[in-house]
């Protein structure tokens, strides 16, 4: 259903319909908001106790957790696509309650995993979770409230959509220290029994944080239940007596029969309202254009990296020199910032107008990045290069490396008091992965690599590829004789806390510039842009393009960083950002106070 169909559903009128009934759909439209917001945010808190202990016991390869990150969005793209269908398949209410579901089925199979199969699994249902909820909460909300409350319940979602954010970096907050806790009570130990509790204390840490998360997807769930389906939707089915009684929990008494009237109108009183625009070409300019600038809109939103700032923000932090749980509370204080400006945005939004705030917001990133990128420039110059040393010590196959002093002083022998961090990249033929260490982390006492860590058995898409002659994924059988090659290896001091607050600035400057700019308007620039006749079709690809967009550059963050460095991605985001910056100043045009109507024919 279209935006303009949705305006249809309810008279424009100023009579206030039952309060309590409408207060209760704001609340699980907010609860569907807080869900999405979780789903995106929860593995940032996770993901370092994941990497600490599922790499060292499954033998994950890094681009195996970015996988894991990038499954929940890869889910939103599959779900996205049919989540309208299924809408009008089952109804409204039973598709939120689907999504609920899938939801709270995700947590008990990311937290009881015990390999990559079911970690990654969970996060695919989370994913397809969130794409459901992400088009029919909005497209729920518009239809059964009236015109004066709907603009109310878009905001509440995506308000709480932040919030759930904050809720996650809290979650992986206390976790944080918790563990530190832990390491400061198990110093006096065996380093090899500290090894081992320290172990177990992060795989409890990571486990727990996605239990955390079952409590809000059960409210949502079981809340979803006991709210009205649609009532257009049941008034298109010809069940009027049950739209009706619908209508009577949402509007005033006195609007429940013209309202249920106007959901009766003829398909072809809107096709003939629609007139001869009905009849002109798909490819004319008045279509082609703006879906390719809602397309450009959409996509350079995600080619700014905010769903990887925000699922990587803890080890962004910790590789910039903010130690552990310090680490943790910035990144609260992140998406903390990205709650209340997007409230600023919400107020600012129909007063500075829609492309005010995007050159403003894309302006202010493009600086934060670049700033972030060059702090990273400072960060990792002078590392040592230490790949032919590494790679003499490659016995047979593998490389073991007992990581103790003397063996840090080897690397670099004019390494100071300063905690290092060593950062190899290593290859068996085409599967490559990435490993990290720190001399002040009791975990790194040694540095193994083995083929496991890098080779994934076969699969049947690439089985597929291959049988015609394709290869745009690495043969496991070629893999499997190739020799150990170590690619890069680096070593240096690890960046001091100053420097880490100096990223988390520009990555904090970065998110309130998103949240008054982007975060708002590139919905509202996606639905008025799209003329009515292609609007539907028109949005499910562009989200299809921002979804992919977000995806690739998720799967693609731990190789990146690994082999070329921080710096590099924080570069390509700003690069893309300034683009973004240059479409909203010259090409995207102004829609603040203008109808649908008047922004289509701008186009012709």
């Amino acid at each position: 259903m279209t935006s303009a169909s949705a305006s249809h559903a309810i008279p424009n009128s100023r009579a206030e319909g039952p309060r309590w009934p409408v207060r209760y759909l704001l609340f699980i439209g907010g609860m569907g908001g807080l869900l999405y917001g979780i789903d995106i945010g929860i593995i940032a808190g996770a993901l370092p106790y994941l990497e600490a202990t599922a790499t060292a016991s499954w033998h994950l390869t890094s681009q195996q957790l970015g996988f894991v990150v990038a499954a929940v969005l890869l889910g939103s793209v599959l779900s996205s696509l049919f989540a309208g269908a299924i809408a009008d398949l089952i109804g409204r209410r039973n598709t939120l309650v689907l999504a609920g579901a899938l939801f709270t089925l995700s947590i008990p199979v990311m937290a009881l995993s015990e390999g990559y199969a079911a970690l990654l699994l969970g996060r695919l249902l989370q994913g397809v979770s969130g794409g459901l909820i992400g088009v029919v909460v909005p497209l729920y909300l518009a239809e059964v409230l009236s015109p004066e409350r709907r603009g109310r319940g878009a905001g509440l979602f995506q308000l709480l959509l932040t919030i759930g954010l904050v809720l996650a970096a809290v979650i992986g907050l206390y976790q944080a220290h918790a563990v530190d806790a832990a390491a400061e009570s198990v110093r006096h130990l065996p380093a090899a029994e500290q090894q081992r509790l320290l172990f177990e204390v992060k795989d409890h840490a990571w486990r727990t944080i996605f239990w955390s998360c079952l409590l809000p997807g059960l409210v949502f769930t079981f809340g979803a239940l006991f709210i009205s389906e649609s009532p257009r939707w049941l008034a298109r089915r010809g069940q009027l007596d049950k739209a009706r009684a619908a209508l009577q929990r949402t509007v005033a008494p006195s609007e429940v029969e013209p309202t249920l009237q106007s959901m009766q109108a003829p398909e072809q009183t809107q096709a003939l309202a629609r007139g001869a625009q009905a009849r002109d070409p798909l490819l004319s300019r008045r279509y082609v254009w703006p879906f390719v600038l809602a397309c450009l809109v959409l996509a350079f939103t995600q080619a700014t990296g905010i769903n990887s700032v925000l699922a990587y923000a803890v080890n962004i932090l910790n590789q910039a020199g903010l130690p552990g749980a310090v680490a943790n509370w910035a990144d609260v204080a992140i998406k903390l910032l990205n709650a209340i400006m997007t409230v600023v945005a919400l107020v600012l939004v129909d007063r500075k107008g829609r492309k005010f705030l995007l050159m403003l917001g894309t302006g202010g990133i493009t600086v934060a990045l670049l700033c972030a990128a060059l702090l990273f420039v400072r960060g990792e110059q002078g590392r040592l290069d230490v790949q032919p040393i590494l790679q003499q010590q490659v016995s047979g196959e593998a490389l073991d490396l007992t990581m103790d002093a003397a063996q840090w002083a080897q690397l670099d022998r004019q390494a100071g008091p300063q905690p290092q961090q060593l950062t190899v990249s290593y290859a068996y033929g085409d599967f490559s992965n990435v490993r990290s260490l720190r001399s002040d982390s009791l975990t790194d006492g040694t540095l193994q690599i083995r083929r496991d860590d890098a080779v994934s058995a076969d699969s049947v898409i690439g089985r597929f590829f291959r049988s015609l002659h394709l290869n745009p994924f690495p043969d496991p059988a070629t893999a499997a004789t190739a020799p150990l090659v170590i690619e890069r290896a680096s070593i240096g001091p690890v960046p001091s806390p100053a420097h880490g607050w100096l990223v988390a600035g520009c990555i904090l400057l970065f998110v309130a510039f998103f949240a008054v700019g982007p975060g708002v308007c590139v919905w509202l620039a996606l639905s008025e842009l799209m003329p009515t006749r292609i609007r539907s079709n028109g949005m499910s690809i562009a989200l299809l393009i921002n979804q992919f967009v977000s995806t690739v550059i998720a799967a693609l963050f731990l190789p990146t960083v690994g082999h070329y460095g921080y710096a590099s991605m924080f570069f390509f985001w700003a690069g893309c950002t300034l683009l973004y910056f240059l479409v909203a100043a010259f090409w995207l045009p102004e829609t603040k106070g203008k109808t649908l109507e008047e922004i289509e024919a701008r186009f012709r």
